[in-house]
């Protein structure tokens, strides 16, 4: 087939364009979409290579019933920045080879990992990185070297 004028080139492009829009269309319906799971763990995985870090408390780690009848373990966490406090939870029943759910404590300080344009889009625990803490800080304890002599503080009556 030879294209000769105008007309017949611009047929053809309008046939190709067709093609081309039929081929993304069927290619859109019929490719595989990501699971959830698949998808939290993109985030989790996009946080800890591009978050920020933030100190944080967590709060409770609580056993949620999901409206399939399982049941979830969320960490519920809070945190601080610019002056807005957050307060967010985590599904971590996937994590449960990473994590021990029995052996995190509430009340203890954590690390928290957020995206910075972002701040509500936040973790604490993934399968590479952990803002868990073991324990309270404990600083070490020095003895003094030069006690102070508080008896020449004193005033003595003449």
């Amino acid at each position: 087939m030879v294209l000769r004028n105008a007309s017949e080139w611009g047929l053809g492009a309008c046939a190709v364009a067709v093609v081309a829009l039929a081929a993304a269309g069927l290619w859109l319906s019929r490719r595989k979409r990501p699971a959830a799971n698949e998808l939290e763990r993109a985030r989790r995985r996009f946080l800890v290579q591009s978050g920020r870090l933030v100190d944080g408390m967590l709060l409770e780690v609580a056993q949620v019933d999901s409206g399939d009848g399982q049941s979830l373990t969320m960490l519920i966490y809070n945190y601080r920045i610019g002056g807005v406090n957050y307060d967010c939870s985590q599904d971590v029943t996937l994590l449960s080879g990473t994590l021990d759910a029995s052996e995190v404590r509430a009340g203890f300080p954590c690390s928290v990992r957020y995206q910075p344009g972002n701040p509500q889009n936040s973790i604490v625990v993934s399968e590479e990185w952990s803002g868990l803490r073991a324990g309270l800080p404990m600083f070490p304890v020095y003895a003094d070297p030069d006690p102070v002599n508080i008896g020449r503080l004193r005033h003595r009556p003449s």
